[in-house]
């Protein structure tokens, strides 16, 4: 550049040549900040440009500048807001005025020496999408920059966030919050127990550019047009049917992205950046800093949700140049120990990427308990905590981290005194496990001789050997439709019957209840299209979606029939909601049990089929089913849910309501009586189950059969060995008379008066 409105491409690529040599060299902070502005107001023949970074407080504080005051350099700060430097730091957008003191936010400040400032020019310094500081340049005859002008200053900047959050120039900067430093404490919701310290891990699926300026812009050129050629190409396939992370999503999300992938403005953007000197994988990581802060700010939530649309589209372009240039992405926690993931959102197979041996927790902005990330990782006995918001702008990678997932806390590079503190509460802990651990091969039996069947929630192979770990009963709930959402394609009907076999096996003798696919409403298969439903938590999923597509749910009773040949196989179906369903899917069961006794393959010694009661309807059916069930369990996340019409996937009303409300309790003892009176076995499957207080609740309302996760077992037993149940159930009887919304007080205080152990 050598004049006002003279940008010309080699003109950028001298300046970012010669910034990047500058802020490469050895020395101080301050020095290289010094020469960068000199750079810059040169090559924008502007007579002032300036530097200026947030602090830990929120205010933005001059650090360096060419043609001001050098005295006002770290004096002078601006609170969040204030002038136009805190116009842009959070409005995240640049601003160019002819006459800057005509804008209704600027501010005079004597003490710089701006006396003669007229034309203006400021960019926001960007960290994902989180401004961290602005950088402007100004003149004092009017002036008005041009577009070249504000993408190049925009690139600097770039350059700039990349540079200055370098931890080496955080001993020149005291007081700066480039990247967070300070220990932190933030508080979630209580996704899974547990306590881990371990080192921060951040779940970004896109590959980080590791250069930034472009050595041959014409090369960079024609990766960016094949990368956005192949993404066209893949947004395409998911209207032609292909396999795809995407096909199943509602048409209208699809038609959202491919909008997007073909959007003019955003692949222009695109093709500016690496005209102006970038890498393709820079033009693609500047372009989402730019519409992340936009649209992090917007009110607008149809707007910050299209947020997720971009980071998508960004994602695989990355991942299209990455591809181009041959390069493989490496495992997500590849070279980390003890790591914590940290993320937006996750999915069960994306948690099933890490190293077990190497994952100590997990924590999210979003999710709930009931999300299947939640119930993997409580398989795996992971912490996790959820609804962590704004944490992923909080944390870096590599950070000292505690996750404590009874309290629901997150400390982000936490003091030493706190780590001790934990250090010693976690070896409390350890050791009260080791005495759990003894009881594994007691009976469990009640102080005053009643039987507790504990059994286990399963439904990945990592499960199995849980069963001897804890001590288990048996498999209470074996969620078959696991095997289905974590693989690429539809399982083989020998991959289906290889899996319930080794559950068989690693069972032994104890009981297995196999449930049937339990597909549909927020369980979809990537390679399965799924109509969209207005309410898919109550549409056409589970046994009525099994019913309708018979062909798939009798391959998976033909695996079930020849995996349990020679034993007894236990076969539950769920969401039931009529009488009908019921009897036309044991049907289902019974012909394949007849063909397989034709054809002469081995079948089952005996065979039991059960319901899952989770639809309230059936429970005022449980006379008639009865003639037909065998047994019964009750799911109580989604009984509850359907109780208390709160969505328990919803992050806002996953804890609207409390399962120790004596209206719904009662609502159980009437399911359990009528099972009784029957004569036939109900266990309670959920989480319910698997907690102390609410399971010493069960067992006093009758029922003796509870099924719940590995992690929860130990206490479980625990608990029961030290109940007196005939004088729980007594006291119990007369609480859920109450008409208040909760008795949880008054159960603690019966456990406290029982002796039990919580």
């Amino acid at each position: 550049m050598t004049g006002p409105g003279s940008a010309s491409a080699a003109g950028v690529r001298r300046l970012m040549r010669q910034i990047r040599q500058v802020m490469a060299q050895s020395g101080g902070a301050q020095a290289r900040l010094d020469q960068f502005v000199s750079i810059i107001a040169r090559n924008f023949v502007a007579e002032v440009c300036s530097i200026y970074l947030k602090r830990a407080g929120g205010s933005l504080e001059l650090c360096a500048t060419e043609g001001l005051d050098p005295d006002a350099v770290h004096r002078t700060r601006l609170n969040a807001g204030e002038g136009l430097v805190g116009y842009i730091a959070a409005n995240a957008e640049p601003l160019r005025l002819t006459d800057a003191r005509a804008h209704p936010a600027f501010v005079y400040l004597p003490e710089t020496g701006e006396d003669r400032v007229a034309s203006f020019l400021g960019v926001p310094i960007l960290r994902g999408g989180r401004p961290i500081g602005v950088l402007t340049v100004q003149n004092s005859a009017p002036r008005q920059y041009d577009e070249e002008e504000v993408e190049t200053l925009q690139t600097a900047a770039m350059i700039l966030a990349e540079v200055v959050t370098d931890p080496t120039l955080a001993t020149g900067l005291e007081g700066i919050e480039l990247r967070p430093s300070r220990p932190e404490r933030h508080v979630g919701r209580r996704i899974n127990a547990g306590v881990a310290i371990g080192v921060a891990v951040k779940r970004e699926p896109h590959v980080a550019p590791t250069q930034l300026i472009a050595e041959n812009p014409e090369y960079e050129a024609e990766r960016l047009e094949r990368a956005i050629a192949a993404l066209r190409k893949g947004v395409d396939s998911l209207f032609e049917g292909r396999t795809s992370e995407l096909v199943g999503a509602p048409r209208e999300v699809l038609e959202v992205y491919r909008m997007f992938a073909n959007d003019r403005g955003w692949l222009e953007r695109l093709i500016e950046a690496v005209r102006s000197g970038l890498t393709a994988e820079a033009a693609v990581e500047r372009v989402r800093n730019e519409h992340r802060a936009k649209l992090m700010s917007a009110r607008d939530s149809y707007l910050r949700e299209r947020l997720h649309d971009l980071e998508d589209l960004a994602n695989r372009m990355l991942r299209h140049l990455a591809e181009d240039e041959g390069r493989r992405l490496g495992e997500p926690s590849a070279g980390i120990e003890d790591g914590v993931i940290f993320a937006r959102t996750l999915g069960p197979a994306e948690l099933l990427e890490f190293d077990p041996a190497k994952l100590r927790g997990v924590v999210v902005e979003e999710g709930s308990a009931f999300s299947h990330a939640a119930i993997v990782a409580r398989a795996l006995g992971v912490p996790m905590i959820g609804r962590a918001e704004g944490i992923l702008d909080r944390v870096e990678n590599g950070d000292a981290v505690i996750v404590d997932g009874e309290r629901a806390e997150v400390h982000l590079r936490p003091t030493n005194d706190v780590v001790d503190a934990y250090k010693e509460r976690m070896a409390l802990s350890a050791a009260e496990e080791e005495r759990i651990a003894l009881l594994k091969d007691e009976p469990s039996v009640t102080r005053d001789g009643r039987a507790v069947s504990l059994l286990l929630n399963v439904g990945l192979n990592v499960d199995l050997a849980q069963i001897e770990r804890v001590g288990a009963d048996g498999i209470g709930l074996f969620r078959t439709e696991f095997q289905f959402m974590l693989a690429e394609r539809l399982p083989r009907q020998d991959e289906q019957t290889a899996l319930y076999r080794a559950a068989l096996d690693a069972a032994d003798e104890k009981p297995v209840v196999f449930r049937t696919l339990d597909l549909g409403g927020d369980k979809l298969l990537p390679y399965a299209e799924i109509e969209r439903e207005e309410n898919p938590a109550m549409g056409w999923r589970a046994v009525r979606l099994g019913l309708e597509r018979s062909g798939l749910m009798r391959r998976q009773l033909r695996a079930l029939v020849a995996a349990a040949a020679g034993r007894e196989l236990s076969v539950m179906f769920p969401l039931v909601a009529t009488v009908t369903e019921f009897r036309d899917a044991r049907g289902l069961l019974e012909k394949e049990l007849e063909r397989a006794a034709r054809r002469g393959d081995g079948v089952p010694t005996s065979f039991r089929v059960g319901a899952m009661l989770e639809a309230p309807a059936l429970a005022f059916q449980l006379d008639e089913l009865m003639r037909h069930a065998d047994f019964l369990s009750i799911g109580a996340n989604d009984l509850l849910q359907f109780f208390f019409a709160a969505d328990r996937g919803h992050a806002k009303l996953a804890e609207r309501y409390d399962p120790l409300n004596p209206a719904a309790l009662r609502f159980l003892k009437q399911i359990r009586d009528a099972c009784a009176a029957q004569d036939k076995p109900v266990t309670v499957c959920g989480e319910i189950a698997g907690r102390p207080l609410e399971a010493m609740t069960l067992i006093a309302l009758g029922f003796d059969r509870l099924s719940m996760a590995a992690s929860s077992m130990g206490r479980i037993k625990r608990l029961v060995l030290s109940l007196d149940a005939e004088r729980a159930a007594g006291r119990v009887g007369a609480l859920i008379a109450s008409s208040s919304d909760t008795i949880r007080p008054e159960l603690v205080a019966l456990a406290s008066e029982l002796g039990a152990t919580l």
